[in-house]
């Protein structure tokens, strides 16, 4: 019987990355698995007669939760669907997978991003005044405390563990289905052309074979840049590798002028590259040799993900749920602490070595973790849930 779902989000815009760009291709598998999917927004583009935009008159770019909920209501009282699975915290879903992991942790680990101990603590008062992070925060805790409530996906054990910590929530309320990611799409990224062109950009000449690495975010700080940039220069000073070509890329829409600044201060500029934002992340993977996002925090990193799908060796930090799916020391690396310098420089040296790319990359083809991190795999757990759910409402 196919089983018709109705997946809840803020705003359909997929040029947002993130959580927009995994809903849609999560709509798409569960499409594939067998599952009439619809998508309900508050705001965005309609890209089919299955995505329904609910409050597209109402102005400005966000929408207030209680606004929102009413319109969802509204829909769902009108329409049939036999799952709700929502990002949201909306008590009266059947399933609540929020692909941010939990406000509470967010807001502690933002927190901590900016490194200083002042800052840290007075940004965890704040966060908790911000009154739209608040409406949701208080939500998302009274939807955790509800006897009854929807049950909980977490993408990672990470986030799965911040339900625990936060809000006491029971292991029979959660479930954890790990992230995933298209790998067909990615399957067509071409990175011959853009390596020349990456290589031409930074004046490479001769015969070096330079290693590049690949950082990719929309929030440098809070996904480590300014750590990345340290470590790196210590790579320069402990090893000398740079002068023999390992080579750092920047993509990403953020502010760059400050990176760009501390690159100079630190003597590494000549080895960095920012490219600003890209409109096909597939083909700098492919072009990249070692993907590398040092975050402060990420329930789980499509970026990390994507580049495991391509057989690229990863670093990132225990703070990335997308760090559960590879092996540390096998596939990548993953440090303790994205502000432990040392260790991140040391895990930037291990990849300067090429025979280390190769054997972590060819560990990745071994041990098939294009299938582990694979939205189809993705949809096939959450189509045996949903199964579940309505098995046990009818008994």
């Amino acid at each position: 019987m196919t089983q018709k779902v109705a997946i809840i989000i803020e705003r359909l815009d997929t040029t947002l990355g993130g959580a927009e760009r995994s809903v849609s291709e999560l709509a798409d598998a569960l499409e594939a698995a067998g599952c009439e999917t619809h998508i309900l927004a508050a705001k965005g583009q309609p890209k089919s007669a299955k995505v329904h935009i609910l409050c597209g008159d109402v102005i400005g770019k966000r929408t207030d939760l209680p606004v929102f909920a009413g319109a969802l209501k509204k829909h769902i009282n009108e329409n049939s669907y036999d799952i709700i699975h929502s990002i949201l915290p909306f008590d009266f879903a059947d399933v609540y997978q929020p692909r941010g992991g939990t406000y509470a942790e967010a807001i502690k680990r933002n927190a901590a991003s900016y490194g200083n101990k002042c800052i840290e603590v007075w940004k965890r008062a704040t966060g908790f005044m911000n009154l739209r992070r608040n409406t949701l925060l208080k939500a998302e805790k009274t939807l955790c405390e509800l006897k009854d409530g929807p049950a909980i996906i977490a993408i990672s054990n990470y986030v799965a563990e911040q339900f625990k910590k936060h809000y006491g929530t029971e292991d029979s309320r959660i479930a954890v289905i790990p992230n995933g990611v298209d790998t067909k799409a990615l399957a067509e990224a071409n990175g011959e052309q853009t390596r020349k062109q990456i290589i031409t950009q930074l004046n490479i000449r001769g015969n070096t074979k330079p290693v590049l690495f690949l950082f990719a975010a929309n929030n440098f700080r809070l996904k480590g840049l300014t750590c990345l940039l340290k470590a790196f220069s210590q790579v320069s000073n402990l090893k000398s590798q740079i002068s023999k070509g390992a080579y750092l890329i920047i993509v990403g829409s953020d502010n760059a002028v400050p990176y760009r600044r501390l690159a100079t201060n630190l003597n590494i500029a000549d080895n960095i590259l920012f490219l600003g934002s890209v409109g096909n992340i597939g083909n700098l993977l492919a072009a990249a040799d070692v993907a590398v996002l040092p975050t402060f925090y990420d329930p789980s990193s499509r970026f990390i993900l994507e580049a495991l799908a391509l057989g690229k060796p990863v670093i990132t930090t225990r703070f990335n749920g997308a760090s559960e799916q590879f092996t540390d020391n096998r596939h990548g690396k993953v440090i303790d602490r994205p502000d432990n310098i040392a260790e991140l420089a040391g895990a930037l040296t291990h990849f300067t070595d090429s025979a280390n790319i190769q054997k972590a990359s060819q560990a990745i083809l071994q041990d098939n973790i294009r299938q582990r991190v694979s939205i189809s795999r993705v949809a096939g757990q959450l189509k045996e849930f949903y199964d579940g759910l309505t098995k046990r409402r009818r008994q």
